[in-house]
């Protein structure tokens, strides 16, 4: 059973952070996998980025992708937790950078806000920092205590926005407004 009335803090904090992490990871997986098979499919959402200027489109479709369904993949099962939250930080990145910076704040407006890429990218660094907690791969195999704290929230961060810096200044070439 998942909670029971004499549940400890520690498994409440356990279940609390489970629950975080399956989430987001699965928020992420369902982002990657509708970018491959769902609407368009890859080459409607390498259409997409080319519309954006990413290039190469179908190259940068993939990559975006596969980071969301393994960077999830890694949150719902806590293994390497920062740097499926560095997968989630980066991603949501580039997705502020090349999508949602000019549209305001709030998501229902027009071209959608940043709210939403900006709290995902919140909860991938505070996964990293924090950790999987005590029901994960990350501490069954013991690296949970070498993983969190600062470690973890400089992989998540350092990693996710080094690596989405490097990705747009390489391969972004915004479209003439």
């Amino acid at each position: 059973m998942l909670w029971s009335p004499d549940m400890s803090d520690a498994d409440a904090m356990d279940l609390a952070l489970l629950a975080f992490r399956c989430g987001v990871g699965a928020v992420m997986l369902a982002h990657g996998y509708n970018h491959i098979w769902g609407g368009g499919k890859i080459h409607g959402t390498a259409g997409w980025f080319g519309s954006m200027g990413m290039r190469p489109p179908l190259v940068q479709a993939w990559l975006a992708s596969m980071t969301e369904i393994v960077g999830g993949t890694l949150l719902v099962i806590g293994l390497l937790t920062p740097f499926g939250g560095a997968a989630v930080v980066g991603t949501m990145f580039v997705a502020w950078a090349i999508n949602h910076r000019g549209n305001g704040f709030f998501i229902f407006r027009p071209g959608e806000g940043w709210e939403y890429v900006m709290t995902l990218g919140l909860c991938g660094m505070l996964l990293g920092a924090i950790g999987p907690g005590s029901w994960s791969l990350d501490d069954w195999l013991g690296l949970r205590d070498d993983l969190t704290g600062m470690p973890g929230l400089a992989v998540a961060a350092g990693a996710g926005l080094g690596g989405a810096l490097v990705l747009l200044a390489a391969c972004w070439r915004p479209p003439a407004r």
